[in-house]
């Protein structure tokens, strides 16, 4: 059953160079009001209990909300998405480690059994970003900062998968770049993480 604040999360995702990542925004005519800053959390247990489950928790700070989101893997290009609202006072004191204040997403962890007295914020991940309206869809531009690294991807939100893939193709085509899907922004992060310690 998905309940109101759940839905299945389409995307296909590019990586991009930063050379293409400023042709995009170019081509679109994208202005500086475009570019919203939003900063993401991520969790899990010492276990790493949500990795294991090919999950990820994350809080995201934006403009004028915050969300808490727990995303559960359904495919390849698919994603439960459980999605709470919660105030600054909620984010800090899960940040803090010392309560979740978001419902829906702490249901479902319990359902996993995840011990939400373990779960910790094990890093931050800063992106800016530009969403457009495209072929009945959600284009997005990413520019991500974490860790000494910077990177770029091209995302596309779609309803229908078929449709989104053909649309998504095409897109790379007409801008002449080359197909190279993007991890997840938290398995880049990890990625950095590891080698940063290794």
């Amino acid at each position: 059953m998905i309940y109101v604040n759940q839905h299945i999360e389409i995307e296909f995702k590019n990586t991009l160079t930063k050379q293409q990542y400023e042709n995009l925004l170019e081509a679109f005519s994208v202005q500086p009001s475009q570019i919203h800053r939003q900063t993401n959390h991520y969790f899990d247990t010492p276990e790493q209990h949500l990795k294991k489950l090919s999950s990820a928790l994350r809080i995201r700070e934006m403009d004028d909300m915050i969300e808490c989101t727990l995303k559960e893997k359904r495919g390849q290009h698919q994603h439960l998405e459980t999605t709470d609202i919660i105030s600054p006072v909620d984010a800090q004191n899960m940040l803090a480690g010392t309560e979740i204040n978001a419902p829906s997403v702490k249901a479902r962890l319990q359902q996993f059994n995840v011990s939400l007295a373990d779960l910790y914020c094990f890093g931050t991940l800063t992106t800016d970003r530009v969403e457009i309206p495209y072929e009945g869809g959600l284009l997005v531009f990413d520019h991500s900062f974490y860790l000494q690294c910077d990177d770029y991807e091209v995302e596309y939100e779609t309803n229908d998968e078929t449709f989104g893939k053909k649309v998504f193709e095409q897109f790379l085509h007409k801008y002449n770049i080359e197909p190279q899907p993007a991890q997840k922004k938290i398995v880049r992060f990890m990625t950095a993480l590891n080698n940063q310690k290794g």
